[in-house]
């Protein structure tokens, strides 16, 4: 990757938004995008901030200001309605999401926008393009939900946040946010999906499953890998800026 980022400490301690030259050229503009529980991702750019799976292992904080919240699937550790109505923000998602949410807590009803599988919708003044249908599998005996995962166009970058799943956007991405460990994964696989990305910048997500020392060991292996392709991989604590 070329380029960089340069930021600040402003007054609450936290890293300043930053400005961010990506591979692709270009510049991103004002953007920060913060690891937050698990599969939980902020991205604030120009204004606008949406969070992403703020689920049971996220801290309600996360949605604090959000502008839009977008679910991937029905899963717990991806979906929570405490922290849906810790926010007023709307929710987009896919119609098997929408219809738990009905159930689970009607009163989120009337701030759901159903997106549908290769749909591109706007967010804030987004860009954002629904991918893939299906969760991964897990064992070919268990059914095996719905997931659609995230394209987001923040100016010039695009950051993918493919849920539970390893589907391909079709398309250049900048960041992904990267699955490091699930039931439903190999390290041999999460390596080969960072690499058919082919993204500059790697984000660890979903990274309750394993321990320190199952990062660690994993972290070695994308090193193993990612650099000669010019690819970073990088894990970051909860509440902790990219």
């Amino acid at each position: 990757m070329q380029g960089g980022t340069g930021r600040g400490v402003g007054g609450d301690g936290r890293a300043q938004p930053h400005v961010v030259e990506m591979a692709h050229g270009g510049i991103v503009g004002i953007m920060r995008i913060t690891k937050f529980g698990h599969a939980c991702v902020r991205i604030e750019h120009d204004g606008t901030t949406v969070v992403l799976d703020p689920g049971m292992f996220t801290d309600a904080e996360a949605v604090d200001g959000a502008d839009a919240v977008l679910i991937t699937h029905e899963h717990p550790d991806h979906y929570l309605p405490d922290n849906l109505l810790a926010a007023d923000a709307p929710v987009f998602t896919i119609e098997a999401v929408a219809a738990k949410i009905r159930e689970d807590t009607p009163s989120l009803a009337e701030r759901i926008t159903v997106v549908a599988p290769g749909e591109a919708f706007d967010v804030g003044g987004l860009p954002v393009t629904a991918v893939g249908e299906m969760h991964a599998v897990i064992h070919p005996e268990l059914t095996r939900l719905f997931n659609s995962g995230y394209v987001l166009t923040a100016g010039d970058a695009k950051i993918y946040h493919p849920g539970d799943s390893l589907t391909e956007p079709g398309e250049e991405i900048d960041v992904l946010l990267l699955p490091s460990s699930a039931p439903w994964l190999k390290a041999s696989e999460a390596i080969d999906f960072a690499r058919a990305v082919k993204a500059p910048r790697n984000l660890a997500i979903h990274d309750r499953v394993y321990s320190d020392a199952g990062h660690g060991i994993l972290e070695m292996q994308m090193n193993q890998f990612l650099p000669k392709a010019g690819q970073e991989y990088l894990r970051r604590a909860d509440g902790e800026d990219l």
